[in-house]
């Protein structure tokens, strides 16, 4: 009769199964098969939901049982992926997302390492809690996902669990360690794009995880992704010292817009006010007293306002967090439009004070060397970054 059961149980064959039961009702507590499992086990692992239902009517208990691995039905379900089996186990054995296993692992933390995300989420659903429980030397589940590359299953514990993503092990290290040391480059630049990466931490050995990514850098030419991890745990970018250089470029970016704006619609020595043969009113006084530097002023002024409003909608788009790269467009947009409203004044003080560049003047010559300062150093920060880029396109 056992044979019977469990040929029943391996088919998923409801029918015969009922019959076999009705012919020894004890038969479902009393039969144990290879490594003490129950038949709640043998149909968890073979995923066979209708079984496991019929079985958990009969007798609930019997999602309590252990086998000889220490595994719960539970277990058995998670690993394998059985998201109708799991919610059916839940719903009558629930205390068993705390029970570990042989391993020292509890569903939650199987569930991340097979990469099951959506037994993941039911199982969170269910609490929070033990997936805070710790695993050996003290890593966490989100470690586990990063050893085993299940980036699925970090993206929703990440969600989950919040600041538990910056737990540390008992060597000190965080998951952009781990990454590193495991080659986990998709996972790695998740982190970096979800601002879950803190640069500076060191483990108990004092490396920060950059510092351990230049030290294990191959003796031959270094593959591409050596060079993007590179970028992500360096933080690379034109504005770096910037604590936050969305919001510091978009204040300086309106400033520079609204600068220009004013500018061009009230130009220095104002307006016509009449009409004449010469002139209508309303038109500017130096288009026709100084047109080649009022043809100047004009230019100066709309550069800067093009490239200070193009700054305003990348960073409204959020293509800056999404494409590091588009960083340094966005920096050297607001250098250009910086200089070009400095070339904005200097033609409008010709015009209201003419006698200002009569004789040479020391700040003139400052304000021109500071000009080629700043494009010295965004020409050097381009440089740097186009080197990156190529040697990952040679490679």
């Amino acid at each position: 009769m056992a044979a019977e059961l469990y040929d029943a149980i391996l088919k998923g064959d409801v029918t015969r199964f009922r019959e076999v039961v009705q012919q020894d009702p004890y038969l479902v507590e009393s039969a144990s098969f290879a490594c003490s499992r129950n038949v709640v086990h043998i149909a968890a692992l073979r995923g066979q939901a209708s079984i496991v239902e019929e079985v958990l009517n009969i007798n609930p208990q019997l999602a309590r049982d252990l086998d000889s691995q220490q595994s719960s039905p539970l277990h058995i379900a998670v690993a394998k992926g059985s998201l109708e089996i799991v919610k059916k186990l839940l719903s009558v054995a629930p205390e068993a997302c705390w029970w570990r296993d042989c391993h020292d692992m509890n569903p939650i933390h199987i569930a991340a390492m097979k990469g099951h995300d959506e037994v993941l989420k039911v199982l969170l659903e269910e609490s929070h809690m033990p997936a805070m429980e710790r695993l050996h030397r003290g890593q966490t589940v989100l470690h586990l996902c990063v050893k085993h590359g299940q980036l699925d299953a970090l993206k929703v514990l990440v969600v989950e669990l919040g600041e538990f993503v910056f737990a540390v092990d008992d060597d000190g290290e965080t998951l952009s360690h781990l990454a590193v040391r495991s080659n986990q480059l998709e996972i790695l630049r998740y982190l970096g794009a979800s601002n879950k990466i803190r640069r500076g931490k060191r483990n108990s050995m004092g490396k920060t995880a950059l510092k351990i990514l230049i030290q294990s850098r191959p003796p031959a030419w270094p593959a591409p992704s050596y060079w993007e991890m590179w970028r992500i745990l360096r933080g690379f970018s034109v504005l770096s010292f910037l604590p936050n250089m969305s919001d510091v470029v978009m204040v300086v970016a309106i400033l520079i817009a609204t600068m220009a704006f004013q500018n061009t619609v009230t130009p220095p020595g104002g307006v016509w006010q009449d009409d004449t043969p010469s002139h209508k009113a309303g038109e500017a006084v130096i288009a026709y007293t100084h047109p080649d530097i009022y043809k100047d002023l004009v230019f100066y002024n709309n550069m800067a306002f093009y490239l200070s409003f193009s700054a305003i909608f990348i960073i409204i788009s959020g293509l800056t967090s999404r494409f590091p790269s588009i960083s340094y467009a966005v920096g050297s947009a607001m250098w250009l439009s910086i200089m070009f409203i400095i070339f904005s004044y200097k033609s409008s003080i010709k015009v209201i004070s003419p006698n200002t560049f009569d004789t040479p003047l020391i700040g003139y010559y400052i304000h021109i060397a500071a000009i080629i300062a700043v494009m010295l150093v965004v020409t050097r920060e381009f440089f740097r970054f186009s080197v990156v880029i190529m040697r990952q396109r040679d490679v």
